[in-house]
């Protein structure tokens, strides 16, 4: 499969099994040798599945060659710099560099709206930290990236910009190794199992590179963006009570800017509404709504206005894509 070419072939076979899936690898394996070379690639790891089976490929082909960066732009889910520490580095004895990058990213997004922009400014401070690590080591030649299909797709549709895609600029230091680029969600997963990944990470939830920003729409803003967290956990939190962890694909919360009229303890609250997002898709092309029991949606309404700070409603999406995206920015 040629690393310069941003296009699927017709007659690609979907990867659906173990057998598939080791063929992939194998291909793969030997096309990130003959590139990369004796060079080192730095890994951009946000603990996601793509990310994730990208690192394993990259660590079957080149072992210590690879150096895997964790960015905390303050963007990430509640635990999830923690969780990724222990996983990669504990765990998996990955070579990982850990960077507290919140104020930075934060200070940036202040007062940025426009959700093109907010995905530009995210996707080039990323490309700085890179730069930044890459110039205090010895021989880095290359960027590891976890782009896959429908990311290429959407980007050149015009539909957003991806931080892995769309938000390069031009000057890019890097070769890019992207093994992955060319599959789509599922079959991502299916490699990932085949490498031998947990089926914690290779079933986790995907997560958008811009991460919370995407979320909470409009300018950022700390306590909103925390709001979002808070609410986000609560959701992941009641999933996995009601046994839909990892029979649902993706859910979320969102909290957008505007406020309204609420009651608290008797008196008048001025206050967001978290809108839940909850979604099932093969491919990420098409995606159908998951229908949550009454039950469970009374408990997260109930839960997340008495415990999360700044909301007063729930509200439910109820939109496939198409006509909605995924994410609402």
């Amino acid at each position: 499969m040629a690393y310069d070419s941003n296009k699927r072939p017709d007659d690609m076979v979907r990867i659906t099994t173990p057998e598939l899936a080791n063929a992939f690898i194998d291909e793969q394996i030997k096309a990130i040798k003959e590139q990369v070379g004796d060079g080192k690639v730095l890994l951009a790891l946000s603990g996601g599945v793509d990310s994730s089976v990208c690192a394993a490929l990259l660590i079957k082909a080149i072992g210590d060659q690879l150096v895997c960066v964790h960015v905390n732009h303050g963007l990430l889910r509640k635990g999830e710099p923690e969780q990724v520490i222990q996983v990669f580095r504990n765990e998996l004895g990955a070579n990982l560099i850990y960077v507290d990058a919140v104020d930075r990213f934060l200070d940036k997004l202040a007062g940025v709206s426009d959700p093109e922009e907010k995905r530009h400014i995210i996707g080039e401070e990323f490309i700085d930290v890179f730069a930044e690590e890459a110039s205090k080591l010895e021989g880095i030649g290359f960027l590891g990236q976890g782009t896959i299909y429908p990311d290429i797709l959407e980007s050149d549709a015009g539909i957003k910009a991806h931080h892995n895609v769309g938000g390069l600029p031009e000057d890019l230091q890097f070769e890019l190794v992207e093994p992955v680029k060319l599959l789509y969600k599922d079959e991502v997963r299916v490699v990932g199992t085949a490498l031998g990944l947990p089926d914690s990470m290779v079933n986790r939830q995907p997560f958008p590179g811009p991460g919370l920003g995407v979320r909470c729409p409009g300018a950022i803003t700390r306590d909103r963006l925390e709001a979002v967290r808070e609410s986000d956990a609560i959701l992941r939190e009641e999933f996995a009570k009601a046994g839909l962890e990892g029979k649902v694909w993706q859910y979320f919360t969102v909290v957008p800017e505007f406020k309204s009229t609420g009651i608290t303890d008797g008196k008048r609250t001025f206050a967001w509404p978290c809108i839940i997002r909850a979604i099932n898709t093969i491919d990420v092309v098409e995606v159908t709504v998951e229908h949550l029991e009454p039950e469970l949606i009374d408990r997260l309404a109930a839960r997340i206005t008495s415990e999360v700070e700044g909301i007063n409603r729930v509200l439910y999406d109820f939109t496939p894509k198409p006509p909605a995206t995924v994410e609402y920015e």
